[in-house]
């Protein structure tokens, strides 16, 4: 099965093309233009690279979130746009299940971990078993001083990755919690842990296919703080 897939949850953006768990290409970019510019060329310059068409592929895979609101929605919305096109099925995954990956060679418990602001991460635990993660807890924003109390639970060392890895180390080492950190080239998202993290997934068509925010936006925030307070008032 020959997998196209997107990463475009944070600050890099990716695509890659991954084939029965083989890697085949993948174009990472983190220019600072904006992924709208930059996530469809990137995919359409690996196929024609690789003497392949969008027909040849047989399932498009994206993250869709947790992440940043805009690059979530520019990356699922591309590829519901061209697996509609295309008549393709296509899945979305989490973005840290697909960080999750990234952590294959290190095994053992494998932390990502995505800045969410407001003190919090997102984050979800996982374990490596049988060169696969293994899913421990589900997506969630938590505060780190939350997730260093949970990770105590477990005594053991955790490896760190995402591209809030490095405050997470910084934190947890701190309160004394035991912490690998990933190397930056293993650190941030990537779309070929998207593409691992879609073969096991059901597949889906262009209707079914939607982002996953885990919380509100800043504007939604701010409209509900603003609301609560007239309603106070």
């Amino acid at each position: 099965m020959l997998i196209l897939a997107f990463e475009s949850t944070a600050k890099a953006a990716s695509a890659a093309l991954v084939r029965d768990g083989k890697l085949v290409s993948q174009y990472s970019q983190c220019s600072g233009l904006t992924h709208s510019r930059t996530l469809l060329p990137m995919g359409e310059d690996m196929l024609k690279n690789a003497e392949l068409t969008l027909g040849d592929v047989d399932l498009i895979a994206v993250a869709h979130g947790p992440g940043s609101f805009t690059g979530v929605r520019i990356g699922v919305s591309m590829v519901k746009g061209l697996a509609w096109a295309a008549d393709k099925p296509c899945v979305g995954v989490s973005t840290l299940e697909a960080m999750a990956w990234h952590g294959l060679a290190a095994g053992g418990l494998i932390c990502p971990v995505m800045d969410a602001r407001r003190s919090q991460v997102y984050n979800a635990l996982f374990r490596m078993e049988d060169g696969r993660p293994v899913r421990l807890t589900e997506d969630r924003p938590i505060a780190l001083t939350e997730l260093a109390e949970e990770l105590r639970a477990y005594k053991e060392r955790v490896f760190l990755v995402g591209d809030g890895a490095e405050l997470s180390f910084r934190t947890l080492s701190a309160l004394g919690l035991p912490c690998g950190l990933a190397p930056e080239n293993l650190r941030m998202q990537s779309a070929w842990g998207v593409a691992m993290a879609a073969m096991d997934k059901e597949p889906g068509s262009a209707d079914s296919l939607l982002p996953v925010y885990l919380r509100l936006s800043q504007a939604e925030r701010e409209r509900q703080e603003r609301l609560d307070r007239e309603n106070e008032s």
